[in-house]
């Protein structure tokens, strides 16, 4: 059975052994981002997410990357995500929370650190995170309605929505003052600085993300409600901005 490792770094040389033997001299970087890169890895909860980076003719014969893919699942890895340099710099405008938030926390472990130096144009950054914000809040109605009310669900519900609105909110800071935390916690307590939100309610999400509370099924209900409420609070900020 494939092992899923104590900590990411225990798989960066054997990960980019096999990366290579499938684009060799094609492929351009293996960057890690997310979680494990940015110190809230948990084994066997977090996936560890991988950028691969290659040139165009590599990428044309991305197609044979399909066992090693699937080999890397079974041990945490998720599912790359395959670029070309030129696609990066052609689609920053389009996903700029997307790249930022890779920016901000990487980790390189293999080739160019392509990431390194992207620029982000606060306009592109501003839309998108008003765009992902309102998005996220109709989602998270929806979820809520097809929960029935039930706490268990209303809990996973919560855990699965939360790592997007951090990624939002790390964006948010990048905006408003050009840097942003790498811990959740520190993003949590940065934007409740930066804004008039309360950030006692998405700290107790991250409580229930982590599975480090005692909470009642009424209390579970009662957060998601402030939860909902704040998430709503921060959309009429940015569309204001």
């Amino acid at each position: 059975m494939a092992k899923i490792p104590e900590k990411p770094q225990d798989i960066f040389v054997p990960l980019t052994q096999d990366y290579l033997k499938v684009f060799g001299n094609e492929l351009v970087a293996l960057i890690i981002y997310g979680s494990a890169a940015g110190g809230s890895y948990i084994r066997g909860k977090s996936d560890i997410n991988l950028l691969v980076v290659t040139t165009a003719a590599g990428m044309d014969n991305f197609t044979d990357v399909l066992a090693t893919v699937k080999a890397w699942r079974k041990r945490g890895v998720a599912v790359p995500l395959l670029m070309t340099v030129s696609f990066i710099e052609s689609s920053l405008d389009s996903y700029p929370v997307e790249y930022l938030n890779m920016k901000s926390s990487h980790i390189l472990i293999y080739g160019a650190d392509v990431l390194s130096g992207l620029e982000f144009k606060p306009a592109d950054l501003r839309l998108q995170i008003e765009r992902e914000l309102r998005g996220k809040l109709l989602l998270l109605r929806q979820g809520f309605l097809e929960t029935e009310g039930k706490v268990r669900q209303i809990r996973q519900l919560i855990s699965n929505s939360l790592t997007a609105f951090i990624s939002i909110f790390n964006a948010l800071i990048y905006y408003k003052q050009g840097a942003a935390p790498h811990d959740r916690r520190e993003t949590i307590k940065e934007i409740g600085r930066l804004f008039t939100i309360d950030p006692t309610v998405f700290i107790l999400c991250a409580d229930i993300k982590e599975g480090r509370d005692n909470l009642s099924g009424e209390e579970v209900v009662d957060i998601f409600r402030k939860y909902l409420k704040e998430v709503n609070n921060i959309c009429n900020i940015v569309d204001g901005l």
